[in-house]
């Protein structure tokens, strides 16, 4: 009867069923299947084929007792032997051809709906990712992906099967013995009965276990990366740790042992319900063989083809759930799909030459966007009850940065120094105002043009899990490892990189920790090197680091900025001395302006700032 599909369908959710489906939802699925229609329509007619097949071995079997066996023609015994043989072969034949265009057809629509919702997502704006529970996020990608394609394998398959069974059983039945069919068909509310008792348990169980499954990788996943790891030994929570494990897992186990329980009595009740129903075959069959009734061979045949009846009755009982769950699959993915991005690129949008390197801000407001129109609530660690604007984060801002000029942004934290650099690469758009970069507005070129020219190192510089070539070429896939040589040498890391056991081939680690942040930040610089931007936007790059790793990382700094458009923002003051422009920044406005003297001959919050770094700097008086 199949005890695998059987399971799978009580282990469904079976609140599926009762949630509405936004409109058109049924059009959107069949538009992904229509670029598969040619393999489904052939999925669909083998599978028909499959399931008509289904009564011919039964029949076979009438005709050789029958007109075979208790006739004694051996001939046509072995006729029909092989006959049957070879329906065998035939149905095996089908089978995996069947199982082909499954995969075919299924993989084909994973394959469309992830590359679809990844696209569609790395396109999202910075927001969108700064709310967003990057698990939930890939489990769209996998979970309802696959429980999307299975709408066009195993529950269409296993609808058009099952019914096809019923129906050309049915027949075969009623056309074999309608008293011995009906007798049979009365033990399926028995099965009915228990599948849905067995399902209702079990599905809650299901759901349960993988909330539990899923709260238990989280805790290891936060554990086990890097920052996790170093923060538990830092703390020395070890043995609070492995209780808090121990109790998650438990509920885990505790919960495997009732379904498996109940999978069991499931199991038990599959077995004792054909059981029942082929006892009740042979003793009403039985009796009517002796009166002439019926033949031998027909009640063989109605006591296999009653086999093959209950499992398909059963699947047949699930149809709506299973049929639902995947649409309600399919829907979860359409939310991502039509979240739409803040950042878009207009039609008539003009390529930005590589050489443009002034930056200017025209009178530019901005405030944070509303999570409604960034986010999805099902997306975020906390659903979301209501939101609220933030209020304006900048005001007014407006400067200008001729080629080759240093602007320096220096101010208190939560001033809104970041938030001006991330409207350079239009990570952010604007609330009002302009942003240029070579004269264009940035909202008027063609995103990997701006990309092109505006190049980043922030002060957490973020490494891929792999090589240090793979890392740098992230950059520039097309340079040359001399390429790449020369952008080391200048980011003042070449000599270590050569010191090191596999040089270029060296992994990184998680986020680049088997470096040290000096190491990481000189990296960055080379990636920045090898990208070559005109314009360079630095986020603190040299904050978080000891003496020794900033001087290197400032000599890798001076290289990367020479006779490029620069827009820093300096943590400590001493750094950006030489800036051409100096602007501080508070509460989203800039208050002062100038050079570094100018600055502190007007005093005010610069001179404020710089006095305090200063007294922080100088050694401590002797005792």
């Amino acid at each position: 009867m199949g005890m695998g599909p059987a399971f799978r369908a009580l282990r469904t959710d079976r609140t599926a069923a009762q949630q509405r489906l936004a409109r058109g939802t049924v059009r959107r699925v069949l538009r992904y299947a229509a670029p598969h229609r040619v393999l489904i329509a052939y999925f669909l007619v083998l599978t028909v084929v499959d399931a008509g097949l289904v009564v011919v071995s039964p029949l076979l079997v009438q005709r050789i007792v029958d007109d075979g066996i208790l006739a004694g023609d051996g001939g046509l015994v072995t006729e029909l032997a092989l006959l049957m043989a070879a329906v065998a072969l035939f149905d095996a034949l089908l089978t995996v051809l069947v199982g082909y265009l499954s995969s075919r057809i299924g993989e084909g629509l994973i394959y469309d709906l992830r590359t679809a919702v990844f696209g569609h997502v790395q396109r999202q704006s910075l927001a969108f990712f700064t709310r967003t529970q990057t698990g939930a996020l890939v489990s769209r990608l996998n979970n309802d992906v696959i429980g999307a394609q299975r709408a066009f394998t195993s529950t269409l398959s296993g609808t058009v099967s099952n019914s096809i069974s019923v129906i050309v059983v049915g027949i075969a039945m009623l056309a074999l013995s309608w008293q011995i069919t009906l007798l049979c068909l009365l033990l399926f509310p028995l099965l009915y009965l228990c599948s849905r008792w067995v399902g209702n348990r079990l599905a809650g169980l299901t759901r349960d276990q993988m909330d539990g499954n899923a709260d238990l990788g989280n805790a290891m996943t936060e554990r086990f990366n890097v920052g996790g790891a170093m923060l538990l030994k830092l703390f020395g929570r070890r043995e609070e740790e492995d209780r808090a494990v121990a109790a998650k897992a438990a509920v885990v186990r505790d919960l495997g042992v009732r379904i498996a329980l109940i999978q069991r009595v499931f199991m038990a009740a599959m077995l004792a319900v054909p059981a029942l129903a082929t006892a009740l075959v042979y003793g009403v069959g039985g009796h009517l063989v002796i009166d002439d009734v019926l033949t031998v061979g027909t009640l063989l045949a109605l006591a296999t083809l009653l086999v093959r009846l209950l499992g398909p009755l059963q699947g047949l009982s699930n149809v709506r759930i299973d049929v639902m769950t995947a649409l309600v699959s399919f829907e979860r993915v359409f939310e991502v799909l039509d979240l739409p991005s803040l950042i878009q690129e207009r039609p008539d949008a003009v390529v930005l030459p590589r050489s443009a390197a002034s930056l200017e801000f025209d009178h530019v407001a901005f405030a944070y966007p509303r999570a409604e129109d960034i986010s999805l609530a099902s997306l975020e660690v906390v659903a979301r009850a209501e939101s609220r604007d933030s209020g304006p984060v900048l005001t007014d801002i407006s400067f200008v940065a001729q080629p080759g000029e240093m602007v320096a942004l220096v101010g208190p934290s939560g001033a809104g120094k970041t938030t001006m650099t991330h409207l350079v690469a239009r990570l952010y758009d604007a609330a009002s105002g302009a942003v240029r970069v070579g004269g264009h507005d940035v909202r008027d070129v063609q995103l990997d043009s701006l990309e092109a020219v505006v190049g980043y190192v922030t002060q957490d510089a973020h490494m891929f899990h792999d090589t240090i070539r793979a890392n740098l070429l992230y950059a520039r896939p097309g340079a040359t490892d001399e390429d790449v040589w020369v952008a080391l040498e200048a980011a003042q890391i070449a000599g270590l990189i050569r010191s090191l056991p596999d040089g270029l081939d060296t992994v990184v680690g998680d986020r680049g920790y088997r470096l040290s942040g000096g190491e990481r930040q000189r990296l960055a610089i080379a990636r920045l090197l090898l990208k070559a931007p005109s314009i360079v936007v630095l986020d603190e790059a040299t904050a978080h680091l000891d003496s020794e790793s900033e001087a290197a990382v400032q000599r890798a700094l001076d290289a990367a900025l020479e006779g490029r458009t620069s827009l820093v923002i300096a943590h400590r003051l001493s750094t950006v001395r030489g800036a051409d422009q100096i602007l501080v920044v508070d509460d989203g406005r800039i208050v002062q302006r100038g050079t570094h003297a100018s600055l502190l001959a007007e005093g005010g919050l610069y001179a404020d700032l710089y006095r305090t770094q200063f007294i922080e700097d100088q050694p401590p008086a002797p005792v």
